[in-house]
This record gives structure tokens, sequence and C-alpha cells, in this order.
């Protein structure tokens, strides 16, 4: 199969938000996420359908952003309910294990209930909460060594196929 197009990172992931300047004030005033582009429109671009909307983009350090649509009707996204609250986050990358205390002293002083710090089997560190839309983040530090992270590589593949064989075995078993 021939190679696909380089992808060279992350643009923006979108979420639904409940209100744009809520959004605002928590990823750009608690985060330090700089709001830095907003589209204001009528109509789908990509569909054409009519659904007045706002658009905010805020940027991450390495040019990647978190983007929310404001739809106006003041509703959040459903949490989806085949799926555990704890499954789908946003994962946030932060330099030092330091960084993620420090974010969690100024969250929780904030008011935000927090879990955390929890050391993932010497992967990561990371916290964990929820912005006003009801989206769970984690803030995460890497702690593995780069030769631990080499071995998790090349040991990745082969730790899938024993979970899809364990997976199949399952659901062929008698109950």
């Amino acid at each position: 199969m021939a190679n696909f197009i380089p992808i060279r990172g992350l643009h923006h992931f979108a979420y639904r938000c409940r209100d744009a300047e809520e959004t605002r004030h928590f990823y750009e005033d608690l985060l330090g996420l700089p709001l830095t582009h907003i589209v204001r429109a009528d109509t789908i671009p990509s569909t054409g359908e009519y659904c007045p909307y706002v658009h905010l983009f805020f940027e991450m350090t390495d040019g990647s952003s978190v983007a929310f649509f404001d739809l106006g009707d003041n509703t959040a996204s459903d949490p989806s309910p085949n799926t555990p609250r704890w499954v789908n986050h946003l994962a946030l990358k932060v330099d030092t294990v330091e960084a993620v205390h420090t974010a969690l002293a100024r969250l929780r002083g904030a008011g935000l209930d927090v879990i955390g710090p929890v050391d993932h089997d010497g992967f990561v560190v990371s916290i964990y909460f929820f912005d006003p839309n009801g989206i769970r983040l984690e803030l995460t530090t890497v702690t593995a060594s780069d030769q631990q992270l080499h071995v998790y590589r090349q040991e990745a593949r082969g730790k899938l196929d024993a979970w899809t064989a364990e997976k199949a075995n399952r659901a062929t078993a008698p109950a």
C-alpha cells in the first residue's frame, strides 16, 4: 500500500460549548490558552446548512488549538449514553510533574473538583477535571524514559493483537 500524505500534527479538536464567554473564561483566564480566532457565520461552509454559530479557537504553545462551537442555544453536548464519562476526554501535555502539581493547586483553588495526580504505571502522571461544558480534561506529563517509550512502541502492536484475540474469545465463549 502506498504511504498516505504526511500528517504533521493536530490543528484543532472541536467540541460544542454551552456558552462562548463561559468557555473563553475557562480556557483563557484559568488555563491560560489565548483566544486566537473567531469564526461567526449563519451557514455551515461544508454543508450549506443554516445554523448560526460562533467557532472559537484557543491556541496551545505548539500551535495546535482546542476549538468550540457555540450554537446560540445555551445547550452543551450530551454525553454518549453508551460510554462512561471517563472514556472521552482531551489530554493536554505539560512539561513536568511539578507543572501537574502547580495546575492541581490552581484548579482546586478555582473551586474545581480534580482527581489526581495519578501515576499511570511510570508512563505518565495526570490530573483529571471537567470544563464548564462537561468535557473531561486531563493534564499530563510523560515520566517514562526514552528507552521505555521505545519499548512501549515496539510492544504496542503485539499487545493490540492479544487484546483483539481476548475480545474475540470472550464474544464466542459460552455464558
